[in-house]
């Protein structure tokens, strides 16, 4: 059967998984089939394994055969109910081991490991198929890592060729299946892996799907390896032995607790490396009394929203227990910068005393609690605090070298180390930041700073970069979803006066945020701002158009939360716009405890308190007048929005916030954020970088900009985003990719029929999505290129429908395609999709596509003659039907530009000089509101620019149809065009038949070199083309100075065209 498979080509389950095992081989597992091991069929150990290393590896106790029995059962009867207990217990037991009472009352207690974590070539290593478990009922897993008989690792493959088998049905397989029919294998099991060969993650048998992660590199250092290749990652990177034991002995981590989420944590490999350097550069720049180092432990520049907490977390374990003796039992000390991050680090290390072996792991509450806790101690101890709680007064509090101080967010307040001066009316004073402050309390300690956006001082206060993760990393690996950037401005328009004083501001606070002075300075002149920002006409603007666009991208997936975030730059300005946004959305003021129409279960419902859906975040102040002072609540208030806000099932879905929340906040359902406030540098990245976390049918994150915050991002990014890498996708890019996928979307279904889709009866529209469906599927071809370009235009669909550039008539066939789409079996390429929330959102986008009437065009391209004469007489009688002048502009302007950008397929030289034409009617429409114009000379005006446009039409039109007149093709007349463009620009002669000769043997070179799929990424080829280019010229008398100019061109044109070539 195997030979068979490989004659036909056939790569399945049973392929990947010889090929998987042949890998593990490789790295000294040895391979067992599981139909030759001699066991019952609901055992799950192999205890001849286990046995031989317990005898082996205590050999010199002599244990007796009772003795090796008692070891072997504790580790076999704890309970697997509840599932998570079961496998919380046995991982405890395998990663600490126990200390065994001899049977001779007479010989002490030894501690017995299971596996032997100093010397790995003792452990028995087995990589083992085909073992059918028997449990509530009988399954086989396809793959089981053993480390001395104990299964830690499980593994499931899905083959990378079957469009309807994926790496989704690889988890829901182990962690719904294998969890309900065989706990009492899933109990031992640590770790999950799930591949296709392509897409290979990294989990546990609890981990959610979208938490399941690749493993890119083997080593740090390493090239980061996507699709193929990160199988070798994975095993050689987290499985092999070296790596594998490591990773179970310290970077599994296991809340206490309930752990309502019953998730363990698995390091992932940014997070590995991360721990592991900043260690070695601690134990290398320790401080210790008389000898030893700077006390700078070094930076680690890890991503926002990568998980640096529990890279922190993993670093401190190591700490005390692999370094327990080079760093004295040392005392950690974990300082953030403020109240709400100081809860949510808390929350993580007070949940992990078991992990760190610890029994002090806690919160500072006060100063009092500060001194009294750190003063009299002289090891051990895991505290976070806050920065704020170390002032002047606070004093020494203890000269230990034994005490390491992680700082989070290590580029706001935990740099001030030097002195600065403070004019007041009563003289000049000498002040120093908190910084400066906690190390006159710790002396000899040392420190080492986290952060995702490093500033200078970042590295002079806390080492150079040690390891560094970035945004690009990041999101290419899917830890944080892509960032798209939608700019809004003109949406609420400033005028030129209003817009010239925030662009005089920007360049006023060029260097905000470095200085406490120079944030002083910021804060100034942000208060000459507020009478921009808070005009009631431009809030009401911005109110009208943020509701619209949070309703369409809720509309746009209904099964998926999707928080939204609205920064404002001062407490009167989101209170004012809060009132302007209930104004319009009075029912986004009514407490309820999930919103309306929300079917929960008993244990989502648990914790959720009635609120209004759009809440204001801020302090209070002691003048505020009742409303805002209501609104804003106490402290206990403030912290019970944020568990709401960070809940997926609350009703609270809008904030409003001002300083509040825009840095170390953590809601993985935060979708959009609003922009009202200027920003820039790291405080800028931090702000956007809320809505990148990953969550369940989330494809990206979206920053919407209301106050023009480009440049600076693009400056931070640059400063922050690694090497420059841009990861923020502009929204006029992403409309670019969708119009281009709809045209070929268009040119895949020529010769259907979809006119009953547009304008039918509902039933007549579902009968024709039927149709559709069958049409798309009766060529292979045609099916693989339909499925292919509809998933493209179906992500770019998702970022450009809510911002209101797409036309109604690019809507309505989006959603044409889109609904087709959804009515055929999917092929999964790359990353699978949640299965239950894209199901529910494709049926959502067929209802709404089916029921939609929509609004017809004036000008409708469905409405056209055959061949679509735009000239035809019925054209000209529905243009001039249109009696509202500006209305007629637009829809002349869109049609014009579809022509263009059509045109721009066949001949790009033409149609960039029409498409310069067309701006420059633009340009003197936009100037319209500089003219004191009365209502009918605007209509005049208007209707003057109508004309040109027609006339352009024209000219347009003409120029297409030309290539007959001058008996050339097409292609040909491109080329022609290109020719005459380049002898204009440089005023050399040459006649008009030399050109159209030369055209012609243009075309036949480039049909020549074109004949070959990849000829315009071949550079043997292009090399062939300009050569062949340069001689043809020179024989026709072309001027040889302009040739580089004319091959660049030519190069352009034909790639373009033969893209577009039907």
């Amino acid at each position: 059967m195997e030979d068979f498979a490989q004659r036909n080509g056939v790569f399945d389950e049973d392929q990947l998984e010889q090929a998987i095992i042949g890998k593990f081989e490789q790295e000294t597992y040895t391979h067992v089939n599981g139909k030759t091991i001699h066991r019952k069929p609901d055992e799950v150990l192999l205890v001849d394994d286990l046995r031989a290393y317990l005898d082996a590896r205590y050999a010199d106790l002599h244990l007796s055969g009772a003795e090796t029995e008692k070891i072997i059962n504790r580790l076999r009867y704890i309970p697997d109910t509840p599932l998570y207990d079961g496998n919380r217990r046995t991982f405890r037991l395998i990663n600490e081991g126990f200390d065994l009472t001899r049977d001779d009352p007479t010989m002490p207690a030894v501690h017995i490991d299971y596996i032997d974590y100093d010397e790995q070539r003792r452990n028995i290593l087995k990589v083992v198929n085909q073992l059918t478990v028997q449990g509530r009922t009988r399954r086989r897993p396809d793959v089981l890592l053993y480390v001395n008989g104990i299964p830690l690792v499980i593994c499931e493959f899905k083959s990378a060729i079957k469009e309807d088998a994926t790496i989704h049905d690889a988890w829901k397989q182990i962690t719904v299946r294998y969890n309900r029919d065989i706990p009492n294998l899933t109990r031992y099991c640590c770790l999950a892996v799930i591949s296709d060969g392509v897409n290979n993650r990294l989990g546990t048998v609890f981990t959610p799907y979208e938490y399941f992660y690749s493993w890119n590199r083997i080593d740090h250092g390493d090239k980061d390896t996507n699709g193929i290749g990160s199988l070798d990652t994975l095993i050689q990177g987290a499985l092999a032995p070296d790596r594998l034991v490591p990773i179970i002995r310290d970077f599994i981590f296991y809340p206490d607790g309930d752990a309502a989420a019953k998730t363990p944590i698995v390091c992932r490999y940014p997070q590995y490396f991360g721990a592991n350097l900043m260690l070695d550069s601690i134990s290398r720049h320790l401080r210790r009394r008389g000898v030893g180092g700077d006390g700078k432990g070094g930076t680690y520049f890890g991503a926002t929203g990568c998980g640096k907490t529990y890279t922190m977390l993993f670093l401190s374990r190591l700490m005390m227990l692999r370094k327990r003796k080079l760093l004295a039992n040392p005392t950690i000390i974990v300082i953030v910068d403020r109240e709400d991050l100081d809860d949510q680090t808390a929350e993580v290390f007070e949940s992990a005393i078991t992990y760190l072996h610890d029994d002090d792991v806690r919160s500072i509450e006060t100063r009092a609690d500060l001194s009294r806790t750190l003063k009299g101690r002289e090891s051990g101890g895991i505290y976070v605090t806050t920065i704020q709680k170390f002032c002047e007064s606070t004093g020494l509090l203890s000269e230990r070298s034994n005490i390491i101080c992680i700082s989070d967010e290590a580029h706001r307040t935990q740099t001030g180390v030097n002195a600065t001066l403070k004019r007041t009316d009563d003289g000049v004073f000498t002040v120093y930041g908190f910084a400066k402050y906690l190390r006159d309390s710790f002396p000899n300690a040392t420190y080492c700073g986290f952060t995702g956006t490093p500033i200078d001082e970042t590295l002079a206060v806390f080492g150079p970069v040690v390891d560094r993760y970035t945004m690009r990393q990041s999101a290419k690996d899917g830890i944080t979803v892509p960032i798209s950037y939608e700019p809004r401005l003109a949406r609420v328009q400033l005028s030129e006066e209003q817009t010239r004083s925030i662009q005089e501001y920007y360049e006023q606070c060029a260097v905000e945020g470095a200085t406490e002075q120079q944030i002083m300075k910021s804060q100034r002149a942000m208060s000459s701002l507020s009478v921009i920002l808070e005009n009631p006409d431009r809030l009401h603007k911005l109110a009208k158009d943020l509701v619209t666009h949070y309703d369409a991208l809720c509309a746009a997936k209904p099964a998926v939360t999707q928080k939204a975030m609205v920064v404002c730059s001062s407490r009167r300005h989101a209170y004012r716009l809060y009132k302007e946004i209930l104004a319009l959305r009075p029912e986004w003021g009514s407490p309820a405890k999930a919103p309306s129409g929300t079917r929960l279960t008993k244990e989502q419902s648990e914790g959720l308190v009635a609120l209004p859906a759009m809440n204001l975040v801020a302090t209070r102040d002691a003048d505020d007048e009742p409303e805002l002072y209501d609104l804003c609540g106490t402290k206990e208030h403030r912290r019970m929005l944020d568990r709401q806000f960070k809940n997926p099932h609350s009703n609270f879905r809008v904030a409003i916030v001002v300083d509040m929340w825009i840095t170390g906040f953590d809601v993985p359902c935060l979708s959009v954020m609003y922009i009202d406030k200027p920003l820039q540098k790291h405080t800028l990245i931090q702000t956007i970088s809320r809505v990148n976390r990953v969550y369940r049918g989330k494809d990206q994150g979206l920053v919407v900009d209301y106050i023009g915050i480009k440049d600076n991002m693009e400056q931070a990014i640059k400063a922050y985003g690694d090497d420059g890498d841009d990861p923020v996708q502009q929204l006029q890019t992403t409309l670019n990719i969708f119009r281009n996928q709809l045209s070929i979307l268009e040119d895949i279904m020529h010769g259907f029929d979809a006119r009953d889709f547009f304008t039918g009866t509902p039933m007549a529209r579902l009968d024709c999505l039927n149709k559709a469906a069958e049409f798309v599927q009766t060529l292979k071809d045609r099916l693989d290129r339909f499925m292919h370009f509809s998933r493209i235009l179906r992500q770019a669909y998702d970022i450009c429908a809510p911002s209101g550039e797409l036309t109604d008539d690019e809507i309505a066939t989006a959603q044409f395609y889109l609904a087709v789409r959804s009515v055929i079996r999917k092929q999964t390429t790359g990353n699978a999709p949640d299965v239950d929330a894209m199901n529910a959102a494709v049926e959502e986008m067929v209802r709404r596509a089916i029921s939609c009437t929509g609004v017809e065009n004036v000008v409708d391209a469905q409405r056209l003659p055959e061949g679509g004469n735009i000239f035809s007489e019925e054209f000209l009688r529905n243009l001039a039907a249109i009696d509202l002048p500006i209305t007629k502009y637009n829809a002349l302007i869109r049609l014009l530009r579809r022509s263009i950008r059509e045109y721009g397929r066949t001949n790009g030289v033409m149609a960039e000089e029409f498409g310069k034409r067309l701006q420059r009617i633009v340009d003197a429409y936009n100037t319209r509101d500089n003219l004191q114009f009365v209502s009918d000379t605007v209509a005049d005006f208007v209707d003057d620019l109508s004309v040109q446009l027609l006339d352009l039409l024209k000219d347009l039109e003409a120029d297409r149809r030309s290539f007959e007149d001058l008996g050339l093709t097409y292609e040909e007349k491109a080329f022609y065009d290109i020719l005459v463009k380049v002898r204009d620009d440089h005023g050399f002669p040459y006649e008009e038949e030399k050109c159209r000769s030369l055209a012609m043997r243009i075309r036949e070179l480039v049909d020549d070199k074109s004949r070959y799929a990849d000829w315009s990424t071949r550079e043997d080829i292009k090399n062939e083309l300009d050569m062949d280019l340069t001689v043809l010229l020179y024989e026709n008398g072309y001027p040889p100075q302009w040739n580089d100019e004319v091959f660049e061109k030519v190069m352009s044109q034909a790639t373009n065209y033969k893209e577009h070539e039907s």
